[in-house]
């Protein structure tokens, strides 16, 4: 998304935002809430079972070896093998549950912001780069994957460790414990400065994720390939790539290596304890000190090495979520995006829709600031009816169109389909009752059969051939060698561009709606082709509201109202031969068409 069109963000050490932003990824976990309790009952069964082995090395030290009591130091041998054993079947199902509560989160997350942008405008599309949108689905939600599955899991076990470990250790001697502990609260403190730091770069280094993206997606679509081509560019596109990746690979290394010299003092310093633990205990005998046993020396500091790997883990965890707190910060973004087009909370529904289409006193604007790209446009089309909108570039021709299927919404007036405002209307009722079939034609990469059925998914062989017959496109798709298993290619690149608008037009005629809104369809056709595809649009017009918008006025002579656009306004309104002997705009247009229609 280009700058001026993200969305306000607050700043990464916005104090009220962070709270609220926890608690809205807690939020996520909650239909899972039955299966994390499981893995809180695993959690703290195995940090008691590992809590357990120092006490036993602490019996058969000081009881069981020097006693010589070879019964009791078999069942403590026993005893601390089956420790091991209970605390890694519990760590096996512990990461089993938590893996899958994590995915499941991730599903949602991908699914939530997928359906969020499945409805937004067209208006957003328009103004964000599609690389941007990829980028957000994948490597932000991506980059979240070790948060949600492990992190998470990896929180709770560690916290309980940490506390069951430290009431053991002042079981064992609180002494012994305070010094253990004094250093605690400045490694809390390293660790949040170098979490606040991380989650500053993961935002950069994220942003730089999506701009390449958006190039890759740019320059290396067909379209993009063969535009660097033709125009000489290819090194140049390379080079520019090459540019992303280098801030990239920057932003990388300083997230890798943030706080890093910070964290490793932190490691040095409690890998250093049990020798300061030994020194402490050593010197306290020899002053005449408080009696420590060797046993308990020893268990003491198995408690501590025990103590020492969550707790580094947790203020390593506690890094990690404040570097992904930037990454649910840019899907939230996306979650949170306001939804131009949306559902009545009791939307009306039509079984049977005649087609009537009304335009009342309609006006649009993109962004309600400046001038309205249309503006007063009262229209009629009756059901079964025919109209025409011509005009020069920019007059509002496509954007009209795109009102009655809600593409856009106006910003005054209405636009009805049989009486009904279609902002009142369900989508189920509008997507059956309008087919568009538009100058910019989109064919998946997939089989003929399969952009045709994207229509009408149970449709026969019979239909699809019969609607490919009323487009002209038949006979074609028939000599192809798989027929009507043959693929496409991206974006329909394998077919010319008169072929693609031929398969949507039979795919609109397979959806069979009673409104048609044909934009430039016959743009790309030769005047032969054209005639044909005009001679079946006008079979599949018969009792069907038809909406023509073009710049070759020959599709539009025989409409029932030609309207003509100027400046998002109506400037004329009449039939063909009407406007003729008005000899004004429309006039002028049809001399202009007649100049540029080929001699032979």
């Amino acid at each position: 998304m280009h700058p001026d069109n993200e969305p306000a963000r607050p700043s990464p050490g916005d104090s009220e935002e962070q709270p609220r932003q926890v608690r809205r990824i807690l939020k996520l976990f909650r239909p899972y809430r039955s299966r994390l309790a499981v893995v809180g009952l695993l959690v703290g069964a195995a940090s008691l079972v590992s809590v357990a082995t120092p006490f036993m090395l602490k019996e058969t030290l000081d009881v069981a070896i020097p006693e010589g009591r070879t019964g009791l130091l078999s069942l403590l041998a026993l005893g601390m093998i089956l420790s091991a054993v209970l605390t890694s079947v519990f760590g096996v199902l512990q990461t089993l549950i938590s893996t899958t509560v994590g995915q499941r989160v991730m599903h949602d997350l991908r699914t939530a912001v997928y359906d969020r942008l499945q409805r937004m405008s067209l208006a957003f599309f328009t103004r964000t780069r599609t690389g941007e949108v990829q980028s957000r689905i994948a490597n932000d939600i991506g980059g979240m994957q070790a948060t949600v599955t492990s992190t998470a899991t990896s929180l709770v076990s560690n916290v309980t460790s940490v506390v069951a470990t430290i009431v053991a250790m002042i079981a064992l001697d609180w002494r012994l414990t305070v010094v253990s502990l004094l250093l605690l609260p400045v490694f809390v403190w390293i660790s949040r400065r170098v979490g606040n730091e991380r989650k500053k770069i993961t935002t950069q280094r994220q942003k730089q994720m999506a701009a390449m993206a958006a190039t890759v997606t740019e320059s290396l679509s067909v379209s993009g390939i063969l535009l660097g081509r033709t125009m000489g560019r290819s090194d140049s596109l390379t080079q520019s790539f090459s540019d992303e990746s280098e801030r990239l690979v920057d932003l990388e290394v300083r997230a890798s290596m943030a706080g890093r010299w910070r964290m490793a003092v932190i490691t040095i310093v409690m890998a250093a304890m049990p020798a300061v633990i030994y020194w402490t205990a050593g010197l306290a005998l020899q002053m005449g000190g408080p009696d420590v046993s060797i046993g308990t020396i020893v268990a003491f500091v198995s408690l501590q090495q025990g103590l020492f790997r969550p707790a580094v883990s947790l203020l390593g965890t506690g890094v990690q979520i404040q570097a992904s707190l930037a990454l649910f910060q840019r899907i939230f973004e996306y979650l949170d995006l306001p939804m131009d087009i949306t559902e009545r909370e009791r939307p009306v529904h039509l079984d049977t829709i005649k087609g009537e289409v009304r335009f009342e006193d309609v006006e649009f604007g993109y962004d309600g600031k400046s001038a309205p790209i249309l503006d007063g446009i009262d229209v009629t089309v009756p059901a079964g009816g025919s109209l025409a909108v011509v005009g020069p570039t920019g007059a509002g021709k496509s954007t009209l169109g795109h009102l009655v299927p809600r593409l856009y919404d106006v910003t005054g007036g209405r636009v009805t389909l049989d009486g009904i405002d279609v902002r009142d209307l369900d989508f189920d009722t509008l997507a059956r009752a309008v087919g568009v079939v538009s100058q910019e034609t989109y064919l998946f990469h997939a089989t003929v059969a399969d952009n045709l059925r994207f229509a009408k998914p149970d449709a026969t062989d019979e239909e699809l051939h019969a609607a490919a017959r009323a487009a002209q496109i038949h006979e074609h798709i028939a000599g192809l060698p798989d027929g009507y298993d043959t693929v496409v290619g991206e974006r329909g690149h394998r077919f010319s561009g008169g072929e693609k608008q031929r398969l949507a037009i039979a795919r609109t005629i397979l959806r069979d709606p009673p409104v048609l809104i044909l934009d430039e369809a016959t743009s790309a056709l030769d005047t032969r082709t054209e005639a044909a595809v005009q001679d079946a649009i006008d079979a599949l017009s018969a009792n069907r509201t038809t909406l023509t918008i073009a710049h070759r006025l020959s599709t539009v002579r025989s409409a029932d109202q030609i309207v003509v656009l100027d400046s998002g306004s109506v400037a004329e309104r009449g039939t063909h031969e009407e406007l003729l002997e008005k000899d004004g705009r429309y006039a002028a247009l049809v001399r202009r068409d007649a100049q540029l229609e080929p001699t032979s």
